[in-house]
């Protein structure tokens, strides 16, 4: 089972308790992690998929009118 993720406040705490030892000790202060940082292609291919979802939707609309106009005429010439 993974490991659960500390709250902020506990992340915090242990930090804070960590350093009141290094003052005492004199202990160098442990390097700190980098934070991941999302790549740029992760977004590229985000806005590409949206891109392409909102083109899709736009031509569904558009298919849909048509197939309404096309239906509204006929039944305009039935009546006429």
């Amino acid at each position: 089972m993974a490991a659960k993720k500390k709250s902020k406040i506990v992340q915090r705490a242990i930090e804070l308790e960590d350093a009141v030892a290094r003052l005492f000790t004199g202990v160098a202060p442990a390097k700190k992690k980098a934070k991941k940082r999302k790549s740029k292609k992760a977004k590229v291919v985000k806005k590409a998929k949206t891109v392409v979802a909102k083109a899709k939707k736009a031509v569904k609309g558009a298919v849909r009118k048509a197939k309404k106009a096309v239906k509204k005429a006929a039944k305009k010439a039935r009546k006429g």
